[in-house]
């Protein structure tokens, strides 16, 4: 099974394919998502330090370009299916922000 290491958190491991933004909110990482997983927000991007990630989508660069974020290394986590180990900085959280979460994202 992967594991993810969320720095500033710590590490688990998770089913092959899981959605990421499920796996953090799963394991105690309150990340935001706002839009509830439909690549609107950019609410639940995360860094990606390093790992195994599937591709980037279109909509998911849409999401970003609308934004105004062009980082290389900055991924929505509602969009990303985990594929191996994965090292990553959550960008935003409910205790970064004082934001709620927004609705749970479908699996």
């Amino acid at each position: 099974m992967p594991k993810i290491t969320v720095i500033g958190y710590r590490t688990f491991e998770v089913e092959k394919g899981r959605k990421l933004v499920l796996a953090l909110e799963d394991n105690g990482v309150n990340i935001l998502h706002q839009c509830g997983g439909k690549a609107k927000c950019t609410t639940c991007r995360v860094e990606i330090m390093s790992g195994e990630v599937c591709a980037e989508t279109t909509i998911e660069k849409n999401a970003f370009s609308k934004k105004g974020i062009f980082e290389d290394n900055l991924r929505l986590s509602c969009q990303v299916r985990v594929d191996g180990d994965v090292e990553i900085i959550p960008i935003m959280t409910v205790e970064n922000s004082g934001l709620e979460p927004g609705p749970r994202p479908e699996e």
